[in-house]
């Protein structure tokens, strides 16, 4: 009795010692993005004001903002020259709803023609406000730059933002054993690194990062395309992630959180493991359907059809709405509506977590 008692024990603080240790690994992996912190700080007066709490009690709104960096150094040179910046290739501004019965990420274009204030920059001085591409924000301060522009945009108040890079992208998708999509027609993009046949397929790191990531070489060459395909790339992750036992099984769990962590520079309120924890607990009651996705509505630049502009009173009114917390009605592909409210003010075109666009796929 004793010698399984010691053997019990030893086992016991064994698996404690491990399972510490790759706590510490997976918190120490996540990088802190203090300067952007700062940056705010100096600027709170020019912000809009945080959500306030629910009058039911339900909680506080909260908005992140989602960023995906072009960034060319650190092994990524063959996606583009190193030039020593890098601008936001892919941004999305998440909504989520104070009772947390529904999450909206809205896409910025990166070629959105808007007003972005004067930036510190990261090496010194300071950029002077100018009205230009939406992604240069990013090039010229860095996240507090493409935040102070998000604001000045919507109206809305970011809460929290996240940094995700090429590696990391690749790496998420490898953890949960790839994606699948539905391919329309053969690619071919050597500039995307993309050589792939039509019909449905799964991805993997480098292909996934090359499908989200092509512009010129698939569909219309739109970033408008661009942009769909991510969303329902993003809305395929969420399903392989939340049906295919991902969440409950710690070996194909572990390493999704390593992948993601290591990927990931957050600002000081999402930087511990314990902080992306508890947020990611607070959407487990968010039905998939109320999970949506859509790119804010826009239309060609009237003095650059390369460009794009807000279209409105569209745009206004999908700000509003998120600001008040309200529900934002998307019109699916498969044409199914997503909404809590009977009479929405508007719907916009989109796609839900639920939404199985390989049905649709010849």
């Amino acid at each position: 009795m004793r010698i399984a008692a010691s053997c019990l024990a030893f086992a016991v603080l064994t698996g404690a010692a491990a399972a510490w240790y790759l706590y510490r690994h997976l918190d120490g992996n996540i990088r802190t993005d203090t300067a952007t912190t700062r940056e705010l700080n100096r600027v709170q007066s020019q912000r809009p004001a945080p959500a306030t709490a629910s009058a039911t009690g339900s909680g506080t709104a909260e908005n992140v903002l989602l960023i995906g960096t072009d960034n060319r150094g650190d092994g990524n040179g063959k996606y583009g020259k190193d030039t020593g910046t890098q601008r936001s290739d892919t941004v999305i501004l998440l909504h989520l709803s104070a009772d947390r019965s529904s999450a909206t990420g809205v896409s910025i274009p990166r070629d959105l023609m808007v007003d972005i204030p004067a930036c510190h920059r990261a090496g010194g001085g300071t950029s002077r406000a100018q009205f230009a591409q939406f992604n240069w924000a990013f090039e010229f301060g860095g996240a507090a730059c493409t935040i102070r522009t998000v604001e000045d945009l919507t109206g809305i108040r970011v809460d929290h933002h996240l940094i995700v890079d090429f590696t990391g992208f690749k790496k998420m998708v490898d953890a949960v054993d790839g994606v699948e999509v539905c391919v329309p027609r053969a690619v071919h993009d050597q500039d995307a690194h993309l050589d792939l046949a039509a019909g449905r397929q799964v991805l993997h790191g480098e292909q996934a990062l090359g499908y989200v990531r092509a512009r010129h070489g698939i569909g219309d060459g739109s970033d408008t395309q661009r942009m769909d395909r991510q969303q329902e790339f993003l809305a395929s992750l969420v399903r392989k992630v939340t049906s295919s036992g991902v969440l409950l099984n710690p070996v194909k769990l572990y390493p999704l959180l390593d992948a993601a962590t290591s990927s990931l520079t957050a600002d000081p309120g999402l930087d511990t493991l314990g902080e992306l924890y508890d947020f990611a607990r607070s959407l487990q009651s968010t039905p998939s359907d109320q999970v949506r996705f859509l790119t804010v509505p826009r239309e060609p630049y009237v003095h650059d059809h390369n460009r794009d502009e807000l279209t409105q009173p569209e745009a206004d009114e999908l700000f509003t709405t998120l600001r008040q917390d309200g529900d934002v009605a998307i019109a699916t592909k498969s044409g199914t509506p997503s909404t809590a409210s009977a009479s929405p003010s508007a719907t916009y075109r989109g796609t839900t977590a639920d939404e199985d666009s390989l049905s649709r796929c010849g």
